[in-house]
């Protein structure tokens, strides 16, 4: 767990993120009308469990679940510390050639983690469309970014860090807002 810092509030709890995580699935599925040509793709380390569970509800819905792959998109962050070695690019199990892309994330802050992450996809092939689903949408864009689904949208301060807890990774879901100082 990479908690720090003082916790203000939890503000969703496993019940909270379970309904997000299903409104997000039935809102996929309304715009798409089905699951037919849909990949889901988790930003490690949340997005990819997260991913699983929208993929899970889209299954209920629908009756059939969509592929669920997962993206590092380490070296391709522009906020890091850069290498001299390019990236690998990026391939997925699944094709993304053609498909419309759910690039499914914990936390939308700046937009750099998507901005990588686009990247990443692109060299991995042309999808169709690539769209966005957050947990939480905390503000604070450095880039034009848009999430295309989100589960709550909290506005927070800049000093403040917006904590998503898992099962799959933490053994608990919450989400916490952290005062980390100045």
């Amino acid at each position: 767990m990479r908690k720090r810092g003082v916790t203000l509030a939890v503000i969703m709890d496993e019940e909270m993120m379970r309904r997000a995580l299903m409104r997000i699935a039935h809102q996929i599925s309304e715009r798409h009308r089905g699951i037919e040509g849909l990949v889901l793709v988790g930003v490690l380390t949340r997005g990819t469990p997260m991913a699983s569970r929208i993929a899970d509800n889209l299954a209920r819905i629908e009756g059939a679940r969509p592929p669920v792959e997962s993206i590092d998109v380490g070296t391709y962050r522009d906020d890091r510390e850069r290498t001299r070695v390019l990236p690998a690019p990026w391939r997925a199990r699944q094709p993304v050639e053609n498909q419309v892309v759910i690039l499914v994330d914990d936390v939308l802050f700046t937009g750099r983690t998507v901005r990588a992450a686009l990247d990443a996809i692109i060299d991995g092939g042309r999808p169709r469309a690539v769209e966005l689903a957050v947990l939480v949408d905390r503000g604070h864009r450095e880039l034009p970014i848009r999430a295309d689904y989100v589960g709550k949208n909290i506005p927070t301060a800049k000093n403040q860090l917006v904590q998503v807890m898992l099962k799959e990774i933490d053994g608990r879901d919450q989400v916490e807002l952290i005062d980390e100082g100045e």
